[in-house]
């Protein structure tokens, strides 16, 4: 593949995820967060069954079945369920693609202490530098009424829970037809949310233009446009330079926020990302011992 074309490719793949927490801002105004979850995946579903699905090798054993799924919900429904109850109590969409930006920190904190892979000089020194850059943001967040502990707890779960599936599946279910397994998320996600969006949520979501743009949006451009992307750059090895992009998201969430919304990051925020950025690369990019991190599967 083109040198041109890889950075193409890997620029719409990081602006679309990048954008997709104002999208998700942008839904919220008019659908509950448990609601637009179950709706976007039944929509993905289906849309990938016919893209994809239908040409996939599947799952032979429950056990992989099973391990697929569990793996979609963590890094789908819980993912998306804590990011975006983030974003109704509060949170912007920038300081929320921050936090999560660091699950390659996170993942390899985890798998230092758990799988006791030793993370070099540089990987120690990435990660002490994106976490303070993380609370330069948010501690000027917090002094100005604009980070809630409810908030800070539901991105906390999603970080978790993307970081937990992430992990997940490259232990259980690395073999996996990445085009079956990402119809297998979607359809987890969407049969685990709906059932909870009538529960909690009372189905609440208002049929607008808005709510349609952004289904389309997060469908077609995000879980089905960019899984293609990075089904295709992985297939080519360049995975680890996709990896490396995503600590241009929160900055890309932090401008799209601005051009819609009309609320410019401070410059502690811009200092803030800029500091946390250098340390997720300092991780995702240094090679030697430390581990290897996986690439987070879609964006938001």
């Amino acid at each position: 593949m083109a040198r041109s074309a890889r950075w193409l490719l890997g620029a719409y793949f990081v602006t679309v995820w990048g954008a997709g927490f104002v999208g998700t801002r942008i839904a919220l105004q008019y659908a509950a967060p448990f609601t637009y979850i179950g709706v976007r995946y039944a929509i993905a579903f289906a849309v990938a069954m016919l893209a994809f699905g239908l040409r996939a090798s599947w799952p032979k054993t429950p056990a992989a079945w099973g391990h697929i799924a569990v793996a979609g919900l963590l890094t789908h429904a819980g993912y998306l369920g804590g990011s975006h109850y983030a974003q109704r109590w509060g949170l912007s969409a920038g300081v929320t693609a921050l936090i999560l930006a660091l699950q390659p920190l996170l993942t390899a904190v985890v798998v230092s202490v758990w799988l006791h892979v030793r993370l070099t000089r540089t990987q120690k020194l990435g990660v002490l530098i994106g976490l303070a850059g993380v609370v330069l943001v948010v501690a000027h967040r917090v002094d100005g009424g604009a980070v809630t502990a409810p908030a800070l707890f539901a991105v906390a779960w999603s970080l978790v829970c993307v970081t937990a599936g992430t992990l997940y599946q490259r232990q259980f279910c690395a073999d996996a037809d990445l085009r079956s397994a990402v119809c297998i998320h979607f359809a987890a996600s969407a049969v685990v949310m709906l059932p909870l969006a009538v529960a909690v949520e009372g189905f609440a979501i208002v049929w607008n233009w808005q709510i349609a743009c952004t289904l389309l949006y997060h469908v077609l451009l995000a879980s089905i446009g960019a899984f293609t992307i990075l089904h295709l750059l992985m297939r080519r090895g360049e995975a680890t330079g996709v990896t490396s992009l995503l600590y241009l998201t929160p900055p890309i969430a932090a401008i799209a926020e601005w051009l819609i919304f009309g609320k410019p990051p401070t410059p502690t925020m811009w200092l803030g990302m800029a500091v946390a950025c250098v340390g997720v690369a300092m991780v995702t990019t240094t090679r030697g011992s430390g581990p290897k991190m996986p690439i987070m599967e879609e964006p938001s």
